[in-house]
């Protein structure tokens, strides 16, 4: 039976005790927020720049992400193997089976560019509890990122701005960013051979930032997780020419039946980097096989389930915690910004495409 009874009145010290507590929350928030966005210090990088120069970049697509602008959703659900369960409380890890929208797209921000126009694919996944908490991921096919700040990520996007005076970016700038930046090093040495592949269910998409797993006794380890595909390449297979057949053999795919990616969670030794994404980890360190992503179907981006969903990476359900990586942080405040944005300009869109989105 439920009581339904009211509860006894407060006693003004209650009350008085309860409303302070409210506003240290509300200050703290508040702080939080005016932080974020760049209130306390006008000269700190804030969300508001770092999407400003990815539109200088890219240009303006009203309605689009300013970053990953080119995609196509996924639905489909993880099967745990109970690996992780001593690790992790999470339930994604404990059940036996969790709903999942997801989105591969390029990280680029033009949603028109050809899918060759990079050798990069991402891989978002929205993982929907039966409790109700959820875990958002973004992935890259990359094994690190270039660099490790939102400072030189920022610098890096400048170097890449066109001149007022040509249109078009300084040839010298991105040449000299790396020249003073020797941790993109690695990064470095995967682009130079690193192709545009011809599917985007070949790739092996990497967290590349580190988190923590979290038991039920506290414990914590730090983890980089990554997404291997069971679909190989064919031998020698080259991306075709043309600017959507990703999409399109993505869909002729998942016709023939569900595609399947393995969740392999790396752990971290003592003395690994835990906040420098721009930093690989020793081989040797133990992987578990958590479980297996199933997807089933797609959707066109401009009317699927993935549409409004920010896939912000520390959206996280208890068990899963950030680790004090700056670009996590960088990257939350980044999406709420571009989110923001593109759902406020649905209207400027084309009739068709409005039409398509209903």
């Amino acid at each position: 039976m439920v009581d339904r009874s009211s509860p006894p009145p407060l006693s003004a010290a209650s009350l008085t005790l309860r409303l302070a507590g409210i506003a240290v929350v509300i200050a703290v928030v508040a702080g939080a927020f005016a932080y974020v966005n760049g209130t306390l210090d006008p000269q700190r990088l804030t969300p508001k720049k770092l999407i400003n120069v990815l539109e200088t970049n890219n240009g303006v697509h009203p309605g689009f992400r300013r970053n990953h602008s080119k995609g196509v959703c996924v639905i489909g659900h993880f099967e745990s193997s109970g690996e992780a369960r001593s690790y992790s409380t999470a339930q994604v890890f404990n059940a036996a089976r969790t709903p999942v929208v997801g989105r591969f797209a390029l990280p680029a921000g033009n949603p028109y560019a050809p899918d060759s126009a990079v050798p990069i694919r991402s891989l978002a996944l929205r993982f929907n509890q039966a409790n109700g908490q959820q875990w958002r991921t973004g992935m890259n096919s990359m094994p690190v990122f270039p660099v490790g700040t939102p400072e030189a990520f920022y610098q890096l996007q400048q170097a890449q701005s066109p001149l007022p005076s040509t249109g078009k970016p300084d040839p010298a700038a991105v040449p000299a960013f790396f020249g003073s930046h020797p941790e993109a090093g690695p990064f470095l040495a995967w682009i130079k051979t690193a192709k545009p592949s011809a599917s985007y269910v070949t790739e092996t998409y990497n967290s590349v930032n580190a988190f923590y797993l979290v038991n039920a006794a506290g414990q914590r380890q730090a983890v980089r997780w990554s997404m291997v595909p069971q679909a190989v390449d064919a031998p020698g297979a080259t991306a075709p020419e043309g600017s959507d057949f990703l999409e399109k053999d993505l869909d002729q795919r998942i016709a023939a039946g569900p595609l399947r990616f393995q969740l392999n969670i790396t752990l971290a030794n003592p003395g690994d980097p835990v906040n420098d994404a721009s930093k690989a980890w020793p081989e040797g360190r133990k992987v578990l096989n958590a479980g297996t992503l199933v997807l089933e179907k797609s959707q066109p981006q401009l009317n699927g389930e993935c549409r409004d969903i920010n896939y912000d990476p520390l959206v996280l359900p208890a068990g899963i915690e950030g680790s004090d990586d700056p670009l996590l942080a960088a990257r939350s405040a980044g999406y709420a910004t571009s989110y923001l944005r593109r759902t406020s300009e649905v209207s400027q869109l084309p009739a068709a495409k409005q039409e398509a989105q209903q």
